[in-house]
């Protein structure tokens, strides 16, 4: 295929979607006025923020910001009917969204253990040397997949089982298959984590875990995700919300995604590469970033107590994270031995991807705007709108990293490494606190014990996380120049890589500190130890 006819298709393709932007823009398709935007909203509900993780004075300086849009209810107000059918909704889904959070949060302790460990034992290699599966390159796995696997989809699927109810105005439908399927991703995972440690290894990043074990994941997966097909016939709301679109489609991508990639015996050679940046790049744009914005896409009106600004907007988000994300992992494979036609593929369409990740960004300030003194009294919208722009940094970087100038400079780099946390841990990681700061007093029925824990969590995190993505970005920029030069020693350049990641090591310990606040929070509030939620 000629790169030149693709780029041209690509770039007609573009520009026809400008033209059809602009038209729906004339014609009114993101009007602000749209009830689509409306339906996680009870009758009465516009102008009444809700943030279980806020003090009472919290609370009321929320609802004086949000008090201008009490209007928009037209004198409507909230039936006891209604309350009492959000209560058995969010009953019904506690148990299982409950034990997919606590799940979640054990591997969140033991990926930040492993992650740690392997940040210190770069700079003191010999520590803890003479045990075999604490060697660097056995932690790393197990840290990249205690992540991957453990503490991300756990969290993600846990606010998505607790959502769904709510989004559908149903109770959940099948929890004991959430239940068994959690279970049996959970087992799957504790094999793969042991197998991992022995030295059992498939040799692909992302794709480490045995096929025998891994296939468990998909069928874990499936069975998480038959409450939704079980609930859309009995939903109560005319209209599917942005997020059930998001959601839906994440629960359908991961199973193919990942059968796809650990069929036996299919991929060898410079095929499997490709096929393993396929899927390692599809399953963090087509599973953990639908899921999160899934869950944007409902925290943050709801804190404010104000729908989306523009709801066709998102729909146009959704779509075109659909249409261009497919192909965007070969970029990491520029200058290897696979056809020039893919490479330039994954670029043009790592570029087009700047249209939903805009479209999103956009939306998500103007929901905000005249909002933002919010930030100052909520915990969970601090969370989330933290995450959220840390997904319009990581995307556009990542679209400007895929572009081969650049790349000939990050590749191979701790720039990289920055990137990857930047969308795993800046974007999902922090969405996925906020959720569980907001979902799990309704879960529970118990107020968080010590709601200024919750800020110290979010302040110590932003501190490490801040310094980490400064110092290994400029870091790994300085040392993808210094492998183009040839005049420079490979002995220095290793001693200058040491100097680069002391800061990053440092802010590793901050990292899991921050982390280690939240596990605590939740552990004194699933103990029981606050007042009742009200």
């Amino acid at each position: 295929m000629n790169p030149t006819a693709l780029l041209l298709a690509a770039f007609i393709l573009s520009i026809a979607g400008l033209f059809a932007f602009i038209w729906s823009l004339r014609k009114g398709l993101f009007d602000a006025d749209v009830s689509g935007a409306r339906t996680i909203f009870h009758k009465g509900e516009i102008g009444q923020p809700e943030e279980p993780s806020a003090g009472e004075a919290q609370r009321q300086a929320l609802s004086l910001a949000a008090a201008d849009h009490l209007v928009e209810n037209h004198g409507q107000q909230t039936s006891v009917l209604e309350m009492a059918a959000r209560e058995q909704a969010d009953r019904s889904s506690s148990l299982p969204a409950f034990l997919l959070i606590v799940c979640a949060v054990v591997w969140l302790v033991v990926a930040s253990f492993a992650g740690l460990i392997s940040s210190l034992k770069l700079h003191w290699p010999e520590f803890l040397g003479d045990v075999s599966w604490l060697s660097f390159g056995r932690l790393r796995t197990i840290h990249l997949n205690g992540v991957a696997y453990g503490w991300a989809p756990m969290g993600l699927l846990g606010l998505t089982i607790w959502m769904l109810p709510r989004l559908l105005q149903t109770p959940l439908l099948g929890g004991r298959l959430v239940i068994v399927g959690g279970l049996v991703w959970n087992a799957a995972l504790v094999a793969g984590i042991g197998a991992l440690a022995i030295g059992l290894n498939a040799g692909m990043e992302w794709l480490e875990i045995p096929w025998q074990i891994g296939v468990l994941f998909a069928f874990g997966g499936m069975m998480i995700g038959m409450p939704l097909a079980l609930m859309l016939s009995q939903r109560k709301v005319k209209h599917l919300y942005v997020s059930v679109w998001y959601i839906g489609a994440a629960l359908f991508w991961f199973p193919i995604l990942y059968l796809v990639a650990k069929v036996p015996g299919v991929h060898f050679g410079v095929e499997q590469a490709t096929m393993n940046w396929w899927f390692g790049h599809n399953v963090l744009g087509l599973f953990y970033t639908p899921m999160s914005i899934a869950a944007i896409y409902y925290f943050l009106p709801k804190v404010i107590g104000r729908p989306v600004r523009s709801y066709n907007l998102s729909l146009l988000g959704f779509w075109t994270l659909a249409f261009f994300y497919g192909q965007v992992g070969a970029h990491h494979l520029i200058g290897g031995p696979i056809p020039e036609w893919l490479i330039t593929l994954s670029i043009v369409q790592s570029v087009m991807m700047v249209i939903p990740v805009l479209a999103f960004s956009a939306n998500q300030h103007l929901t905000l705007k005249g909002h933002f003194s919010a930030l100052r009294h909520s915990p969970v919208l601090r969370f989330i709108v933290f995450g959220a722009m840390m997904y319009t940094a990581a995307s556009l970087q990542g679209s400007a990293e895929a572009l081969r100038s650049l790349n000939s400079i990050t590749h191979f780099t701790h720039f990289t490494v920055a990137h990857a946390h930047l969308g795993m841990y800046g974007f999902v990681t922090m969405v996925i606190f906020g959720g569980v700061y907001f979902a799990l007093p309704r879960i529970l029925n118990t107020a968080w014990p010590r709601p200024a824990l919750i800020s110290w969590h979010f302040w110590l995190v932003v501190a490490g996380f801040a310094v980490y993505m400064i110092t290994l970005s400029i870091g790994g920029v300085l040392q993808g120049l210094a492998l183009l030069d040839p005049a420079l020693a490979a002995r220095s350049f290793d001693r200058w890589c040491l100097d680069d990641l002391g800061s990053p090591g440092i802010c590793s310990a901050r990292l899991a500190d921050g982390c280690d606040v939240g596990c605590f929070c939740v552990d004194r509030v699933s103990l029981g130890d606050g007042a009742p939620y009200r």
